[in-house]
């Protein structure tokens, strides 16, 4: 008996001294370019606490809501740290029926942003706005439409159009193509819960969402004593001119095809400018009037306008911005939703150029 047990600690100790000698070979032969993540986590930041009149009573604590409380309003954010971060936290802002998804992944299952941008050595800080997936707690009782209209946001995002029951696809589009892409795609989609949408209210509370942003990136500063750069798309980019009205920590803004730019002597503008924090717009293909098969090509030939608008009196301001058209910088096919486009990774890259070229990385 005193053999047997003698043997089995042998066996185990074996067996520990292998497993660790594998993962040392392992770590050893780890591929090249794998994404080493040293810290990951979630958590809220921002909101408030909102609380019922009346008095609780514990006596029908199942069915009673008076004198409760209930946390409202914040953001929710999933981060990632690499192994080896060179660069500055980035702090991800969703746009319209999104949630932070749309960084992560596309709808074909390639690297997103957030996994490019970690290989590139920043920290990623990926948030659902107020009211908008993980973050759904609300002060704002809202109605949720459920009438269809997956065609509406596919035309909006210049990915194509409806024709004939079918889905169509621009000129050279990069978006990923196939049914089981588009599947995936709208399956992205998410509701906001603090809108009326069934009656047509699309109505987002701007201050609400730049203060939670503003909130998350305080937390980053506070977890890596590093300015923030604020990536925005679409809707969120609205909110996001105002978050440095309401934080120190930002050190950049690169906005993704924004709602609109804020006009110049705005509030946010001034803060922007008084803070010398540099800015740059990308936008993709398919804008202008000349796209006559394109529906929504001339309302983003507005939307930008405004951002050109902008970056002219910046500029002559002594701020820093560029407002980048990507076929002008030879890259084509490119819709609204460019992050999960086939060429993403050659996007990701020329805004860390631009990083590389206009923010201090320190």
């Amino acid at each position: 008996m005193k053999k047997q047990r003698r043997f089995a600690a042998a066996m185990a100790a074996a067996l520990m001294l292998t497993l660790a000698m594998g993962a040392g070979a392992w770590a050893a032969e780890e591929p090249e370019g794998a994404l080493v993540i040293a810290d990951q986590g979630m958590f809220s930041a921002g909101g408030t606490v909102i609380t019922s009149d009346g008095t609780f009573d514990v006596s029908n604590y199942y069915m009673s809501r008076e004198g409760s409380t209930s946390h409202v309003d914040h953001a929710n954010v999933f981060y990632q740290l690499p192994a080896d971060q060179t660069g500055l936290p980035m702090v991800f802002l969703h746009g319209y029926g999104q949630s932070r998804m749309g960084w992560m992944t596309t709808p074909d299952g390639r690297d997103g942003w957030s996994d490019m941008f970690l290989k590139k050595g920043h920290g990623v800080f990926l948030i659902d706005q107020p009211r908008r997936g993980e973050a759904g707690q609300t002060s704002v009782a809202g109605t949720i439409s459920t009438t269809p209209s997956d065609q509406t946001w596919y035309t909006q995002f210049r990915i194509g159009t409806y024709i004939d029951g079918a889905f169509t696809y621009n000129e050279n589009s990069q978006f990923p193509q196939g049914e089981d892409v588009l599947d995936q795609f709208f399956r992205q989609m998410t509701p906001d819960t603090g809108m009326d949408s069934a009656n047509g209210d699309q109505n987002i509370d701007n201050l609400v969402v730049a203060q939670a942003v503003a909130a998350t990136i305080d937390k980053v500063y506070e977890m890596t004593g590093k300015n923030s750069i604020l990536v925005t798309h679409s809707q969120g980019g609205i909110p996001g001119w105002d978050v440095p009205q309401y934080t120190d920590h930002v050190a950049a803004i690169i906005a993704i095809e924004p709602g609109m730019a804020p006009m110049p002597d705005s509030d946010g503008y001034n803060t922007l400018l008084e803070k010398n924090i540099p800015v740059a717009f990308y936008y993709g293909d398919y804008i202008g009037q000349e796209y006559t098969d394109v529906p929504a090509a001339g309302m983003w030939a507005m939307m930008k306008s405004s951002a050109d608008a902008f970056g002219q009196a910046y500029t002559e301001a002594g701020g820093v911005c560029t407002v980048v058209s990507l076929p002008d910088e030879g890259i084509y096919g490119n819709d609204h939703m460019m992050f999960q486009d086939l060429n993403n990774d050659v996007i990701a890259d020329h805004i860390e150029n631009w990083l590389q070229e206009n923010v201090a990385m320190e």
